[in-house]
Order: structure tokens, then sequence, then C-alpha cells
């Protein structure tokens, strides 16, 4: 089995950027997946619930808008990815006493999407384009925005002047004017020019 590792929400002017880890059966319904970027957002939520319930382990991180400003987009995204990394080992690490003699035995590789790769215990490959080729990394980048999406809800309803929930912190030309308005919001990453 292939470990995939995927982020959401590096553009955004707002919010914090989320990332999943995720390894997949071999007997895994591989039919619902596709580059997250282009399912609707109801193929989308039908396909996280399918991989949270199937996958053979899942993790979820996340790295806020706070980090974003104080260590840059690309080191938070990686730090997204450790995060959710260890979430996903937690799981299986509360089933199996040895994590990493575990996880090399059934694993045969870990890739993330992109150029970079996150600081873990194992050897990891960055791929660009995974999150269209690699399932395992399609199901993380899946699980990543499905996860942001529903953040940005719940900031939209802290914070409704924003309307979070519309564009979930992109650069829209509705943000935009929604902040020459009311200035930046407490999720507001201050490093990002706007």
């Amino acid at each position: 089995m292939i470990c995939g590792l995927d982020e959401a929400g590096r553009g955004p002017l707002a919010g914090p950027v989320f990332a999943a880890s995720v390894i997949l059966p071999d007997d895994f319904p591989f039919a619902i997946l596709g580059d997250s970027k282009k399912l609707t957002e109801k193929k989308r939520e039908a396909a996280m619930s399918i991989i949270r319930e199937k996958a053979f382990a899942w993790g979820i991180g996340q790295a806020d808008n706070i980090e974003i400003d104080k260590i840059n987009i690309l080191q938070a995204s990686l730090l997204a990815m450790r995060r959710a990394f260890f979430a996903m080992a937690g799981k299986i690490l509360s089933e199996k006493n040895n994590f990493y003699r575990y996880y090399k035995k059934i694993v045969s590789k870990t890739i993330s999407d992109g150029i970079y790769t996150p600081a873990l215990p194992i050897p990891c490959e960055a791929l660009i384009r995974a999150d269209a080729t690699v399932h395992a990394v399609m199901a993380a980048s899946i699980l990543a925005k499905t996860a942001r999406d529903a953040e940005m809800r719940r900031f939209s309803a802290l914070y409704p002047e924003y309307k979070y929930d519309k564009h979930k912190g992109y650069p829209t030309k509705e943000h935009k004017n929604i902040l020459a308005v009311f200035g930046p919001s407490p999720i507001q990453r201050l490093t990002f020019k706007y």
C-alpha cells in the first residue's frame, strides 16, 4: 500500500492550511477518487465519507494563520502534513505496538504532492501532480480540502461579514472588497498581500 500526503489552502488570504495523510487498502473503491479541485463539492463530500470509512488509516493536520505568518506558507504546509502523518500514526499505534516496523511492512512508499516533503521518520518522495495520479494522494487531497472547507464554514459563522463560507478565504474580488470595508479578520494571513 502507498501512504499519500497532500495539503489544501496554500493560496487563500485567510484561515489555516490543512493536510491529510491516507493509506488505502487494495480493495478500496478507487473510482470515487479524482482531482479534488475538479470534483464538485457534493462529490468531494461523498468521497470524504467513503475514504474515512474504508481507508486503512487516515489523519488530518493543520497550521493556523499565525503559524503561516510566522514560518511562511510552505513551511506551514509541510508542518500540517507532518501533523497529519502523526495523527494517522497515532491511530495505527493504538492498534500496533511498534508503528514504524509495522508501517514498513504494510506501506511500500510514502508520497507527498508537489516538490517538497515534510520531515518524517520514514522516507517520503515528492511527486508533482500526485494529487491527480496517485490514489492515496488523491484521497489525502479530498480529506484536506473537505476539512478546510468545513473549518471555513465554521469561521463564517463566527465572522459572518467576511462570508468565508462562500470564498473560503481565497483572493476573490468579493473577499478583497470585504477586506477594504472591514479590514483584516482575526484569521487573516497578515503576511499575504491583499
